[in-house]
């Protein structure tokens, strides 16, 4: 089933502006604008998040659907494609969110607009590890990039989290994929979009 749908999570510290949400966003806009596309500026909150995602998409059909999620937006999208059984296009994807951001607990910057501030709560943590999804139940509809060179997460987590879906691993690159623009084709090609009729 081509897919019609496609909702893209960004990051913990992360915008819609970042710099991956923007080139996906400019190739729906030029090329599939028929295609539903939603970004959403996620809450700092994870509980929040979830119900904002899973509200957002309540209504999509969920064979025809697909996620992209970069970072903690690849943990939101593997909690997401566990719940719908979606497609999923995982962009080095965060494995254990409560571990990893249980340092960040205090006042943080937006990484897009240092001026903008919002307070990650200790509570949040429990939220993450409360959204942390068993096995899925349709590996063959996932799709991870993983970067070797990831400075803030282990690749060796991301590939073994995802053991039967398809991953293309990169030797060096790092957390943002900075060329990013070189695997869009793979991305694209992955989710199925189809040409307006």
């Amino acid at each position: 089933m081509p897919t019609t749908h496609v909702l893209y999570l960004h990051g913990f510290r992360s915008s819609p502006q970042s710099t991956k949400a923007r080139q996906v966003a400019a190739i729906m806009a030029a090329q599939f604008p028929h295609i539903t596309w939603w970004c959403p500026q996620l809450p700092p909150s994870p509980k929040a998040a979830a119900a904002l995602i899973a509200e957002g998409t309540a209504h999509w059909p969920a064979d025809r659907m697909a996620v992209i999620g970069s970072s903690l937006g690849g943990f939101y999208a593997t909690w997401l494609a566990t719940l719908r059984g979606c497609k999923a296009a995982l962009l080095n994807p965060a494995i254990n969110p409560a571990r990893d951001l249980a340092k960040y607990i205090g006042e943080q910057s937006a990484w897009h607009d240092p001026a903008e501030r919002f307070y990650f709560a200790p509570e949040f943590v429990d939220e993450l590890r409360a959204l942390q999804a068993g096995p899925l139940p349709h590996p063959e509809r996932v799709w991870a990039l993983i970067a070797k060179g990831d400075e803030v997460l282990d690749w060796r987590e991301m590939t073994a989290r995802y053991p039967v879906s398809q991953q293309v691993v990169l030797e060096g690159g790092d957390h943002a994929i900075s060329d990013f623009g070189h695997y869009l084709p793979q991305l694209l090609e992955f989710l199925d979009l189809q040409p307006a009729p």
